[in-house]
């Protein structure tokens, strides 16, 4: 009987070692800093379009070919694109 014991002492002591790391995962907890508020962009989509052109710029800057005669009017294009964009912007938060 008494190794019978020793065996129940064990495994309950080896369960209770086990499962309390998951007991205490499963507890709530605060956290000690509040988590900072999501600044939402107020145009997110007129943002992208921004970014998208601004990248597209510089890719047609950087190409090797002038894609069939059509990259500098594209280049120009994409900066009048810009300027209207940043001044909707502007006009936005006047």
């Amino acid at each position: 009987m008494p190794a019978r014991l020793a065996r129940f002492i064990a495994v309950a002591t080896l369960t209770a070692v086990l499962t309390l790391p998951l007991a205490a995962a499963a507890q709530p907890h605060k956290p000690t800093h509040p988590a900072p508020a999501v600044v939402q962009e107020p145009h997110p989509q007129i943002m992208a379009a921004i970014r998208a052109l601004e990248a597209a710029r510089l890719h047609l800057e950087r190409a090797a070919h002038d894609f069939g005669g059509h990259r500098v009017k594209a280049i120009r294009a994409i900066d009048v694109a810009l300027v209207q964009l940043k001044l909707a912007l502007k006009y936005d938060k006047e």
